[in-house]
């Protein structure tokens, strides 16, 4: 482990947090807690069209009647337009508008990036074409040849991404001016200091980019790790869209229950627990064993 510590949990307040989310909430706390580090929490609101009112709130309740205790003060990022737009500013070239709407991206037939999002083809890389209005802003990625990412994941390993050809150049702001996820991640990673980043595998697709975006902005690269995704009965990622069901414990019983079902989602081995305390107890050393055997650290 690094000398210095600082992890977080980073949920979306799109709706209350569920199975999922208590899996990515789980080992982010655990890996902190074992490297004798700090556990900040960091609500992930930017798009604030899509933050469903006191779900916020409510996750940091129950994270609470849960054990997880973060350290410090809740970075709020809807607060923090400024704090985006500085950071951007410092892009200069790099970033562009672009005029395109997700049809005509689509309809460039090149792909979809492994995050199922469209790979944009460059329509407006060199100025916006005659009636056009920017709707976006963008950011450039190296050529074909030279976008190469390749970083050390803790559970997968090596994990490489080209740039040019996987994603394209990738939006900074979005057409209904809310600020992108890539952006605002990044720099709050940086301003928070975070030195390590555990979050679920279905984000892993977006590390690639902001590495590079990183990069840029000369800003240090933490170390990533990425868990296992939740699944529901048809294989889908457990999500609100998906129906997922919000966590409420009735009592201490209902939430070790929870507590344990998430763990051995993460796939750590544990005997049963008679109280919450009892629960924390076990969960640390069978979290240290789990990164053993993975051969993690």
């Amino acid at each position: 482990m690094a000398d210095r510590y600082i992890g977080r949990f980073a949920p979306s307040p799109t709706g209350p947090l569920h199975a999922g989310s208590l899996v990515a909430a789980l080992a982010s706390y655990l890996d902190a807690k074992v490297a004798g580090g700090q556990w900040l929490v960091r609500i992930e609101d930017v798009d604030e069209g899509r933050s469903v009112a006191g779900a916020a709130e409510s996750a940091l309740a129950l994270l609470k009647t849960l054990g997880m205790q973060w350290d410090g003060d809740v970075l709020w990022q809807s607060r923090r337009g400024d704090v985006y737009q500085a950071a951007f500013d410092r892009l200069g070239a790099l970033a562009y508008p672009c005029g395109c709407n997700r049809r005509e991206i689509a309809d460039s037939r090149l792909g979809t990036a492994p995050d199922g999002s469209a790979i944009y083809p460059g329509t407006c890389r060199d100025g916006l074409a005659a009636g056009k209005t920017a709707r976006s802003l963008r950011l450039r990625v190296p050529p074909a040849g030279q976008d190469e990412i390749t970083f050390q994941d803790r559970f997968a390993g090596a994990v490489t991404q080209h740039l040019a050809l996987d994603a394209g150049d990738f939006v900074l702001k979005r057409g209904d001016g809310y600020w992108a996820y890539q952006l605002a991640v990044v720099v709050d990673d940086f301003e928070q200091g975070v030195t390590d980043v555990v979050r679920g595998a279905d984000l892993i697709d977006s590390t690639a980019r902001q590495i590079y975006l990183q990069r840029v902005l000369g800003m240090p690269t933490p170390r990533y790790l990425h868990v296992p995704v939740v699944r529901n009965a048809l294989g889908e990622k457990l999500s609100k869209q998906t129906g997922a069901t919000a966590l409420a414990p009735l009592n201490e019983d209902d939430a070790v229950a929870m507590l344990h079902t998430a763990a051995q989602a993460l796939g750590m081995r544990m005997g049963p627990s008679s109280s919450m305390a009892q629960f924390w107890r076990d969960a640390l050393p069978a979290w240290a064993r789990l990164l053993e055997v993975n051969g993690t650290d």
